[in-house]
């Protein structure tokens, strides 16, 4: 007699298989579940003034200046700043000629209290080439 039989023996091991349908739907359910958010506007720190906030104001054109001398610009009609692909004064012509037509544009400079001074100069110089007169300076109120 042969007691030890060959094809009857229990194989004791772990299915995989539920283990990566449970981490397939947990990846597929927080994939759903998450929202991204892109943020496209520099950080900017804005120096702090005691002058009074302006009340009207007409059609603007605002050009944000990071501390590192990079350039966003944001038009009434767009809620985030776009920013610009280099620093040259070639690209920060083209980004305002489209704001050159326009009567009564206000430009508002949005520069970072570490930012180089360079950078605004170079903003308001190719502001006053296209005819953009109107030029103001963003500010934080002083907390008193």
């Amino acid at each position: 007699m042969n007691f030890g039989a060959q094809g009857d023996q229990d194989e004791t091991g772990i299915e995989l298989t539920p283990l990566i349908d449970v981490v397939f739907l947990l990846l597929i359910f927080f994939m759903i579940s998450t929202t991204f958010t892109k943020e496209t506007s520099l950080k900017i720190n804005l120096p702090e003034s005691s002058g009074e906030q302006v009340s009207a104001v007409p059609t603007s054109v605002e050009i944000q200046i990071s501390a590192e001398a990079q350039y966003a610009i944001a038009a009434d009609t767009d809620s985030v700043a776009q920013p610009l692909i280099n620093s040259t004064r070639e690209t920060l012509k083209r980004a305002l000629s489209g704001f050159q037509s326009e009567q009564k544009v206000l430009l508002i400079i949005r520069a970072d209290r570490k930012a180089p001074h360079e950078s605004v100069i170079k903003v308001m110089d190719v502001a006053q080439q296209l005819g953009l007169t109107n030029i103001t300076f963003a500010t934080q109120q002083v907390e008193q």
